[in-house]
């Protein structure tokens, strides 16, 4: 399949918000929520936790971050839903932003 990132900024906001994730406008203001923007490879998703959820995540001492693996579980669920409906998912960086390519077609064969 192949988009325009516009598009597909549209269609992944879509798709997140029909498997029921708050999907936030693409303005990052800090309030909780998935964001999807558009870049040139296609759409951004990133994720932002409650501060409310951040403070929990703290008081857990003495544990693995439970912020770092709330971020991996999300990251986990929108790339396995995104990849069910047939788009490229990668990382895009350490805060566990994911891109969804907008050039997934596979290459013309002779």
């Amino acid at each position: 399949m192949s988009y325009a990132p516009a598009e597909l900024v549209s269609q992944v906001s879509s798709a997140l918000v029909q498997a029921g994730f708050q999907v936030m406008g693409d303005a990052d203001t800090g309030v909780p929520g998935l964001r999807v923007t558009e870049v040139p490879a296609g759409a951004l998703v990133g994720w932002t936790a409650s501060d409310g959820f951040t403070s929990l995540a703290r008081e857990q001492a003495g544990r693995p971050s439970s912020g770092d693996s709330m971020r991996v579980i999300v990251q986990a669920a929108v790339t396995g839903l995104l990849v069910q409906l047939g788009h490229t998912v990668t990382e895009a960086s350490d805060e566990g932003d994911l891109v969804v390519l907008a050039d997934t077609a596979a290459p013309d064969g002779p």
